[in-house]
């Protein structure tokens, strides 16, 4: 029995002002346990209907079938009532302001929709005044204005929240506030407190004696200004005499029963908590993962890293999974399948794989259409690379075809063309391959021309060798030139040093040392060569000169020795020295033509050593050289006729 032990007394004064109608509404009720008392202020204009009254008589309805101090509950009612004035609203919207005061006769509890206004003094001193939602209360809290600028500001009623609202309503519920023994609440309408201010009230609270006095003093200031226009005003004064105390052992009992009731409710409820905030944090940081890795990945994207931004992607979409965000998941998992098909594409294009590269470019060409992070000119340009190294792979397997056939040009023709190819195609693995190719096959083409040159040489020098045995020793000698030609063009120097023997053979054959006569012999005239006497020649007789004859050319047999009868072999000298090749007179003609077109045969005395070595290589016998005075020497050098070495002048001693 709460009010028994409590004294609350009320009393209130609500006038229409200059105007006819009063729409302001006051009513209250007081039970064993709780109380309620409720303000309204009706702010609409409707003749037929009155809002604040509609309102008051809901949130009264609602709190006697279930009294409570709950601030749940009584947004509830706030609630009800609000949505019952939507609910009327036909001829003209319904709006009202409210202020609900609800006490346990131990401490209060307010809410509020709108600007009606509560007053709570203690001690002669204003302890609490509540908030109104308006635009000039938030300019207040937000320090634009004074407090007591609120109650002259234009914007005091356009208000933020109230009754019948069409759109966002929330109404505000305080805390419960402690009473004390002597404090007064004043419950009132804009009307009232837009003309009576703070200090008035402090002031008439010292005079007044009891609420119905403090009432009355408030409307007499107010009317004491004399205003032409007085709106609808209602006040309405609450004197808590004397409050109700708590027993303090059943108050320590409610603290037990309390904590046995609340601590596992409150582990649980904070686990639940502790879960929930988990998980939203676990939300926000997949949230923000899927915005980092999806600008990282449209970073990537830009600048052409596909590799780096298939990650992102797959990063981004494993996140959207984890929130079972399915639109984001949805878009990132477009995004990561064209990233794929580009990743794939450029493996294909590294692999040889053409074909499946141009199928994934192209899939990954008409995925990309709807996303501007993708560059379709640059997918496009990665489908005409992989046509063009297409092509290049086509010539180079052309090629292949043609030279595993031998055909080594058509081959080179090939690959040439796929080198322009790839050179077009900025293809440079394909480069690298096709030098590859080109290298082996011109390695080759020069073995097969290596190899021809051989048989070619080969077949002449069998040719020398049948004229030789036929005594054809001028095409013999010819023969074996070609052949000599032949292998050192194809590069094969032992085979060229081996037909060298049998051209020094020959020419030896061709050109035989001439026999000297039995007293002696002359000196050969300017002509530099002696001939050996023919068979039947008398000794001492001049022989005759031999003819001048090209390369390769041998010498006209001398009057009287028959054709194709060997020379007669010189009888061996006593000296002895090592015999050394003699050049041919083919070799004559490229060391001459080498130096100059003017130059001069070597000195006699060098032609009558290299007579002597050829001599002695051709018979076993051994001669010996007369030495040849310098004078006479220089005397017999002849003119560069034909670019070719004089004969040596010798006489031979038996």
């Amino acid at each position: 029995m709460r009010k028994e032990n409590s004294n609350f007394q009320t009393s209130f004064v609500s006038e229409a002002g200059t105007f006819i109608e009063n729409r302001d509404y006051f009513a209250f009720v007081e039970l064993d346990d709780v109380a309620c008392w409720v303000i309204a202020d009706g702010i609409d204009t409707d003749k037929e209907v009155n809002s604040a009254e509609m309102a008051v008589q809901s949130i009264l309805q609602s709190f006697l079938d279930k009294p409570t101090m709950s601030r749940r509950r009584l947004k509830k009612y706030i609630f009800n009532a609000h949505n019952w004035l939507k609910e009327e609203s036909t001829r003209v919207r319904l709006k009202a302001s409210i202020m609900i005061v609800a006490t346990d006769y131990s401490k209060i509890i307010w809410a509020v929709a709108g600007n009606a206004r509560l007053y709570h003094f203690r001690h002669g001193r204003l302890q609490t005044r509540s908030h109104d939602q308006s635009l000039a209360q938030q300019m207040a809290d937000e320090e634009q204005i004074s407090l007591a600028a609120i109650d002259k500001h234009e914007e005091r009623h356009n208000l933020l929240s109230y009754l019948g609202k069409p759109d966002f309503f929330e109404p505000y519920v305080s805390k419960k506030i402690l009473l004390s023994d002597g404090d007064v609440m004043m419950l009132c309408t804009p009307g009232a407190w837009e003309e009576v201010s703070c200090s008035e009230m402090l002031e008439t609270l010292e005079e007044a004696k009891g609420p119905e006095e403090m009432a009355d003093q408030l409307e007499e200031v107010l009317l004491s200004k004399q205003k032409q226009v007085i709106h609808n005003y209602t006040i309405a004064s609450i004197y808590a005499n004397k409050v109700f105390k708590e027993d303090p052992k059943k108050r320590w009992k409610k603290i037990k029963t309390a904590l046995f009731i609340g601590i596992p409710v409150l582990l649980l409820v904070g686990g639940l908590v502790y879960m929930k905030v988990r998980a939203a944090e676990r939300f926000a940081e997949n949230v923000a993962s899927i915005y980092e890795h999806e600008k990282s990945a449209d970073a990537y994207v830009s600048e052409k890293d596909y590799d780096k931004a298939l990650l992102e992607y797959s990063e981004a979409r494993n996140a959207a999974k984890r929130i079972d965000d399915k639109i984001y998941k949805q878009l990132l998992s477009k995004k990561l399948k064209i990233t794929e098909l580009i990743v794939n594409g450029d493996k294909f294009v590294k692999d040889g794989k053409l074909k499946q590269a141009l199928e994934s470019y192209k899939k990954a060409l008409e995925e990309a259409k709807n996303h501007k992070e993708f560059d379709k000119k640059e997918i496009q340009e990665k489908i005409d690379q992989a046509e063009k190294i297409a092509q290049v792979q086509l010539l180079i397997k052309e090629g292949d075809l043609r030279a595993s056939s031998e055909d080594y040009t058509g081959a080179m023709e090939m690959y040439q063309q796929a080198k322009l190819a790839a050179i077009n195609a900025s293809y440079t693995e394909g480069q690298k391959e096709i030098k590859a190719k080109i290298d082996e096959t011109q390695l080759k083409h020069m073995g097969v021309e290596k190899g021809t040159q051989q048989l070619e040489g080969e077949k002449m020098e069998k040719d020398g060798d049948r004229l030789l045995a036929e005594k054809d020793l001028e095409g013999a000698l010819g023969a074996y030139l070609q052949a000599q030609s032949i292998y050192q063009e194809a590069g094969m120097m032992e085979k060229a040093l081996g037909i060298e023997r049998k051209i020094t053979k020959v020419d030896g054959l061709l050109n035989p040392l001439p026999v000297p006569a039995a007293n002696g012999g002359e000196q050969q005239p300017a002509g530099g060569q002696i001939l050996a006497p023919a068979s039947g020649q008398a000794s001492g007789q001049t022989p005759v000169p031999p003819v001048k004859q090209g390369s390769g050319a041998a010498s006209t047999p001398a009057a009287g020795q028959q054709s194709g009868q060997a020379p007669t072999t010189p009888p061996p000298a006593p000296a002895t020295q090592q015999s050394q090749p003699v050049q041919t007179p083919q070799q004559e003609v490229t060391k001459t033509a080498e130096t100059s077109p003017e130059s001069v045969p070597p000195p006699l005395e060098q032609q009558i050593n290299e007579a002597q070595q050829s001599t002695q290589k051709a018979t076993p016998k051994t001669v010996e050289v007369e030495q040849v005075p310098k004078q006479a020497q220089a005397s017999h050098i002849p003119p560069a006729d034909d670019q070719k070495p004089a004969s040596a002048v010798i006489n031979l001693h038996q």
